[in-house]
């Protein structure tokens, strides 16, 4: 792992260019994304056969998986998987339950009444990659918290599969998805946002993919809703000489094993502690079956930082903003109120990121490219609207026609001014 130097402002500054650069999309991507848009627009159906065939290389028939499948998925998963994804949906139903929100009203004078009132949005997308990317946890975390909110219809796309991994088709189940399409790649994000024949057209897409997948849903928000836009995957590990540097290791790599674009930063005050993660680290890439993927990852992303103490630690981090962000520092939860920025926290020397990712509850669609200084996790309030009421009585509007008026008339709107003002005319 590269070491860097500098003020907390150029480290962070250099993170964030290093990350946009991990994160740039080609430009070739971009005109073969908004052509395969333009082509399911028109041909619906057919351009997703034929991309299928192009593609997946599976030449569909039926688009929609049928019952048979999910029930063979049931049959076929392994019974502590089942198990596994039984307890995590329970802790995510539990966390995300916690997030619903209520409407308000209030009256803060004679004859006006203001609100808010909560909807949920009625028809929303999920994709699940395929393939090694398959992950049936995202699948959970993704249609939990939309049924939590009160999602009328939710629809999962995966790409088609001459065998689906059953645990992605039972937690999509389990978790509640109404329909489940065989549809994949850019095609698959062009559908949900216009329509087919065959998948409907959704209000808001959720759910991760590949730089085709990502770049489709980019180019379709404003059609629709979506989630964000996610670059590679990152960790950042807060740690001082209290930490284990076999678990820093192995939480490093956790994230690294992801993508060869991941990131993995640690930033501590201890020379002796960076110097044991490095050692630790080489020796267990060497035993990781996905070290073709995580050492490209840290050996030219991952970077360790020395900082003079805590505090230089946690506004080096704050300015990074990272997506997963550890504190492997001992009484961990009193440095909670130090973190400004961070997508998810992960605290003490026993609370790996994979806690997180699994099982804990809370969500792991996270923001990524510093972006958590601005956004948040998914979760139940991505699947609502809050839509105003106010009414005003004959004589509020007549309290307050002046100061509406001024206004509308400083704003040179004369319509605006005279819409209230006719209401106070004589009859």
């Amino acid at each position: 792992m590269k070491r860097l130097t500098g003020t907390n402002e150029e480290i962070a500054e250099l993170l964030y260019q290093e990350q946009l650069e991990l994160s740039r999309e080609n430009l070739d991507v971009e005109e073969t994304v908004r052509s395969i848009i333009e082509d399911v627009k028109e041909r619906g159906d057919a351009a997703l056969r034929d991309y299928s065939l192009k593609f997946d290389k599976i030449e569909l028939t039926d688009f929609e998986v049928g019952q048979d499948l999910i029930d063979q998925a049931f049959a076929e998963v392994d019974k502590d998987v089942l198990e596994a994804l039984k307890n995590a949906q329970a802790n995510i139903e539990s966390y995300h339950r916690q997030q619903l929100e209520t409407g308000f009203e209030d009256q803060p004078s004679d004859g006006v009444i203001r609100g808010q009132l909560i909807r949920p949005i009625e028809k929303v997308g999920v994709y699940v990659p395929g393939g090694t990317a398959a992950y049936p946890s995202s699948v959970l975390m993704n249609v939990i918290p939309a049924k939590i909110a009160g999602v009328k219809e939710i629809v999962m796309i995966t790409p088609p599969q001459e065998h689906f991994v059953p645990a992605i088709l039972v937690a999509a189940k389990l978790a509640g998805v109404d329909k489940i399409y065989q549809v994949g790649g850019a095609q698959g994000i062009a559908a949900l946002a216009y329509g087919t024949q065959t998948l409907p057209k959704v209000d808001k897409i959720t759910g991760p993919g590949n730089i085709f997948v990502a770049t489709a849903k980019k180019q379709v928000y404003g059609i629709v809703g979506i989630d964000m836009i996610a670059g590679p995957s990152e960790i950042g590990v807060i740690a001082d000489s209290s930490a284990s540097p076999r678990y820093v290791a192995a939480d490093l790599l956790s994230q690294a094993e992801h993508d060869v674009r991941a990131r993995a930063i640690l930033v501590t005050d201890s020379e002796s502690l960076a110097d044991a993660v490095e050692l630790e680290l080489e020796k267990q890439l060497q035993a990781l079956p996905r070290e073709a993927i995580a050492r490209p990852s840290v050996e030219n992303n991952g970077r360790i930082i020395i900082a003079k103490d805590a505090d230089s630690m946690f506004a080096l981090m704050n300015l990074v903003a990272p997506e997963h962000l550890e504190i492997a520092m001992d009484n961990a939860y009193d440095y909670l109120d130090k973190v400004e920025n961070a997508g998810s926290i992960f605290l003490g020397h026993y609370t790996s990121e994979p806690i997180g990712d699994y099982y804990a509850g809370a969500n792991h669609v996270l923001p990524t490219t510093a972006t958590s200084r601005f956004s948040s996790a998914l979760g139940v309030h991505d699947f609502v609207k809050r839509i105003q009421y106010t009414q005003y009585s004959k004589t509020a509007v007549n309290k307050a026609e002046h100061d509406i008026t001024t206004l509308a008339y400083a704003e040179g709107l004369q319509a605006h001014a005279k819409a209230i003002e006719v209401r106070n005319d004589t009859d």
